[in-house]
C-alpha cells in the first residue's frame, strides 16, 4: 500500500533536509535514524524540572536548581590542576560557579559572560560545601526567560550534544502535517489521550512534565498500526487461491509404525488441524508452535507426507546444516519406511550429488527435500512445491521465507518454532497465523532438575562427573565464546576444552561455529555414538542435537545467555528416560536482574511461562519489522506497561477494517493509511504474506 498523502513525504525526507540539522545529520541519524520522522519517535529518556528548585534556601544536596545571582568575581587558578571560578551571591547565599577549563579563550570568555555586578540566572546541579554552594559548569546561563521549565533529556551519540538535538527536534515538530484521526473517538475520550501531534510535542518540546496519555497515545498508534497491518495481511492470505492436498494416510501410517509410537493427544490435534487447511481450497499458513521435546518435527513430517500423497513435493528448510541433517535422518528412517525417498540440499551438497538432487527436484522424482538457505537459491527448481515448512522461523528473514514459497505456485506453508511465544506477542507477531500449539512433554520423559552452581564448587561438580560417566551418562558442557576475550567473555571453548580434556582424558570433544563442518560434525557424530561423554561446545547444540543419552547440561556464565537460550539449551537433555540434570554455573558477581532471570529457569521447565518472563527483562521485538529484539512494535510501546493496549488494538483494527476493508471508504479509514506509513506498515505488507 503506498503513501496515500504527500502531506507525509517531509517526514519521511532524511535528517539532513533539515538546515537545523547542517554538520550534525551523520550523529543525529546514529542516535534516531535516517528520516525526519525518526527524529520525532527519538523519545526522552526522562525529563529534569529546572524550575522546581529557583532559590537555594529550598535545595538539597543534588539539586536541579535555577537560581538568580549577582556576580562579584571571576577568579583564575593558580596551577593548571585547578579550576577558573566564578564567585557569585544568590540572595543571601554564597555560590562558586566551577569550570574546570584549560583553553586560553576560558578567561576572557568567562569574564565577558561573568562581568562583576551583573545579574545572571543559571541552572545546574548544586552540592553544598559548608557555608557555600557550588555549581560545576552550569548547564543554561542566561536571561531567565530562556530557560526551559522542562528540558527532555534524549539518547545521545558521540558528537552530539543536548542542544544540537532540542534545535533539530523543533525544526522536525514544525514540520508535522494536519493528519486526520485514525484512533476510535471514544478510546480518545474515554482514555483523555491527545491528538497525535499534540502527543508528540507535549513529549518533545514539553512545557511542563508530559502527562502518561501522551506516551500511551502514541504506544497505541504503534500497536494499531501492527495489529491494521496484520488484519491486512490475513484478509489477503485468505482470499489467495490454494488447492487442496488430500491423501489416503497410507504413507503416514508406514511412517507411523517405523515411528513405534501414536502421536500424543497435543500432536494429533495439531495435525487435524494442519490438515483441515491443507485440505481448503485456499493456501494454508499455519504456526505450530511447540516447547522443546513437544514432537514438532514429527508433525511436520506427517503433514509433509500428506503433500506426498497427493502427488505433490514438500520441502522443510532447517537454519543450520547440523539442524538439517537431524531431519534428515529422521525423516530418511520414517519417510524410508513409507517408501518415500528424502534427500538433503545444503551448502556442503557439491558437484554430482547436487545436480542429481536438483534435477530430481526438477522432474519430480524426489519427492520430500530438507535443507538450508540453498533451498531457495535462483538453481532450485521444483516440480510441484505444495508445502513448505520452516523450522527455527526467527533465524530466517522474511524475504528468505517468501524467495522459497515462490519455489511453487499455491504454496501451502507451515512455520514452526521451539521458542515459545508469549502470548501477549501472538497478536502482535503472528496475528496473521492461524497457531497450533503442542503442550506437554512425551511420555516416559522426567522433568529437568535445575540447580544455579557457584564457582567455587566447581570441583564438586567435576566429581559429579566422574560418577554419571562411570555410570554410562554423557554431558554438556557449554560456554559462549570460541576464544577468551571475546564478548567481555571470560570463559571460552578452547581453553575449557584443554582444561577438561586433562581431567577426563580423550573421552572430551569440541564443537564450535569456527570449526570446519566435517570437524564439527565428526565431535557430534562421536558424542552421539558413545566414544565421547564430554562435549565441550558453544551455542551450536542450542538446536539440532538428539542424543537420548545425554543427561547433563553444564551452562558456564550463564548469566550472559538470554533465557530462550538456557531453555533451549537445557532441552539438548531430557530426551531420554532417565533423569537429567541442568546446573547453571553464573559468574562469581551477579546482578539482581540476572539473578532473578536465572531464577526463572530454575524454578520452571514451562517454555510459555519462561517467554513472558523473557517479554518482560528484555522486550518483544519488531515483529513487522526485522528486528527480533526490543520492546513491542517499533519503538515506543513497552511490554510491561502497554501489554494490556494489545487486545484493544487487535479489536479496534478488526472493527476497523470490517467497515472499510480498504481503507478508503471512510474518513477514519484514509486517515489509517497515513498511519500505516508513518509506522512503516505500508512497506511491509507483501513480505508480510510469506510469514
Amino acid at each position: 500500500m503506498p503513501v496515500q498523502s504527500e502531506r507525509l513525504l517531509p517526514l519521511l525526507a532524511p535528517l539532513d533536509s533539515l538546515p537545523e540539522a547542517a554538520g550534525k545529520a551523520r550523529q543525529l541519524s546514529d542516535a534516531a535514524g535516517p528520516r525526519v520522522l525518526d527524529l520525532l519517535f527519538h523519545l526522552p529518556e526522562r525529563y529534569v524540572d529546572r524550575k522546581r528548585v529557583t532559590r537555594l534556601a529550598d535545595a538539597a544536596d543534588g539539586d536541579i536548581a535555577t537560581v538568580p545571582l549577582l556576580v562579584e568575581e571571576v577568579v583564575a587558578p593558580r596551577n593548571p590542576s585547578q579550576p577558573w571560578v566564578v564567585k557569585a551571591l544568590s540572595e543571601r547565599a554564597m555560590i562558586d560557579l566551577v569550570y574546570f577549563l584549560r583553553a586560553r579563550w576560558v578567561g576572557p570568555w568567562l569574564h565577558r559572560a561573568f562581568p562583576e555586578g551583573a545579574p545572571r540566572t543559571v541552572s545546574g546541579r548544586v552540592r553544598r560545601y559548608g557555608a557555600r554552594w557550588q555549581m560545576d559548569a552550569p548547564e543554561f546561563v542566561s536571561p531567565p526567560d530562556t530557560i526551559p521549565d522542562i528540558q527532555p533529556v534524549w539518547p545521545l551519540v558521540k558528537g552530539l550534544g543536548p542542544r544540537d538535538v532540542q534545535k533539530a527536534m523543533a525544526a522536525a515538530l514544525a514540520r508535522l502535517p494536519a493528519t486526520g484521526e485514525w484512533q476510535d473517538p471514544t478510546h480518545l475520550r474515554r482514555r483523555r489521550w491527545p491528538g497525535f501531534t499534540e502527543a508528540l510535542r507535549a513529549l518533545q518540546a514539553p512545557s511542563a512534565l508530559p502527562a502518561p496519555e501522551a506516551t500511551d497515545r502514541l504506544a497505541y498508534d504503534e500497536l494499531l498500526a501492527g495489529q491494521l497491518a496484520i488484519g491486512l495481511v490475513r484478509r489477503a492470505v485468505l482470499e489467495r487461491p490454494g488447492r487442496s492436498l488430500l491423501g489416503d494416510g497410507c504413507l503416514r501410517e508406514a511412517a507411523l509404525a517405523a515411528f513405534g509410537h501414536q502421536p500424543t493427544p497435543a500432536q494429533a490435534h495439531a495435525l487435524a488441524e494442519i490438515d483441515s487447511d491443507l485440505a481448503a481450497p485456499r493456501r494454508m499458513l499455519r504456526l505450530l508452535q511447540g516447547d522443546v521435546g513437544s514432537g514438532k518435527t514429527l508433525v511436520a513430517l506427517l503433514a509433509m507426507l500428506r503433500a506426498v500423497e497427493a502427488g505433490a513435493q514438500a520441502a522443510i528448510m532447517a537454519p543450520t546444516e547440523m539442524l538439517a541433517r537431524q531431519h534428515l535422518r529422521t525423516f530418511q528412517r520414517l519417510a524410508g519406511a513409507a517408501g518415500v525417498e528424502c534427500a538433503l540440499l545444503a551448502g556442503s551438497v557439491k558437484g554430482k550429488e547436487r545436480s542429481r538432487v536438483l534435477r530430481r527436484l526438477a522432474d519430480g522424482s524426489l519427492p520430500l527435500v530438507v535443507g538450508t538457505h540453498a533451498l531457495f537459491q535462483e538453481g532450485v527448481q521444483f516440480r510441484d512445491l505444495a508445502l513448505v515448512v520452516v523450522d527455527e522461523q526467527h533465524r530466517f528473514g522474511v524475504a528468505q521465507r517468501l524467495m522459497l514459497t515462490e519455489k511453487g505456485t499455491e504454496t501451502d506453508v507451515l512455520v514452526m518454532t521451539a521458542t515459545p511465544i508469549p502470548r501477549t506477542l501472538l497478536l502482535t507477531q503472528w496475528g496473521e497465523m492461524a497457531v497450533s500449539r503442542l503442550e506437554g512433554r512425551p511420555a516416559g520423559r522426567k522433568p529437568i532438575v535445575t540447580r544455579i552452581v557457584s564457582r567455587d564448587r566447581q570441583e564438586e561438580v567435576l566429581a559429579a562427573l566422574r560418577r554419571a560417566f562411570a555410570g554410562g551418562h554423557r554431558a554438556y558442557w557449554v560456554v559462549r565464546a570460541i576464544e577468551e576475550g571475546e564478548a567481555h567473555d571470560n570463559v571460552a571453548a578452547e581453553t575449557t576444552f584443554a582444561r577438561l580434556r586433562e581431567v577426563f582424558g580423550a573421552t572430551v570433544r569440541l564443537a564450535h561455529g569456527a570449526q570446519t563442518l566435517d570437524v564439527r560434525e565428526a565431535a557430534l557424530a562421536d558424542f552421539a555414538a558413545g566414544q565421547a561423554q564430554l562435549l565441550v561446545a558453544t551455542t551450536v547444540v542450542e538446536v539440532g542435537v538428539d542424543v537420548p543419552e545425554a543427561t547433563i547440561m553444564i551452562i558456564e556464565q550463564a548469566e550472559r545467555f538470554g533465557l530462550s537460550a538456557l531453555h533451549q539449551l537445557r532441552g539438548r537433555v531430557g530426551r531420554g528416560s532417565a533423569q537429567s540434570f541442568c546446573l547453571l554455573l553464573p559468574s562469581a558477581e551477579l546482578l539482581e536482574g540476572e539473578k532473578r532471570r536465572l531464577s526463572v529457569i530454575r524454578d520452571t521447565e514451562d517454555g510459555f511461562l519462561i517467554a513472558d518472563a523473557d517479554l518482560d527483562f528484555r522486550g518483544g521485538g519488531d515483529a513487522l519489522g526485522t528486528r527480533q529484539a526490543g520492546q513491542i512494535g517499533r519503538r515506543i510501546a513497552d511490554p510491561q506497561r502497554h501489554g494490556g493496549l494489545v487486545r484493544m488494538a487487535h479489536q479496534d483494527a478488526e472493527l476497523l477494517l470490517g467497515k472499510d476493508p480498504d481503507l478508503a471508504a471512510t474518513e477514519r479509514g484514509r486517515a489509517a493509511r497515513d498511519l500505516l506509513a508513518i509506522f512503516d506498515h505500508d512497506q511491509s505488507l507483501a513480505p508480510l504474506a510469506a510469514g
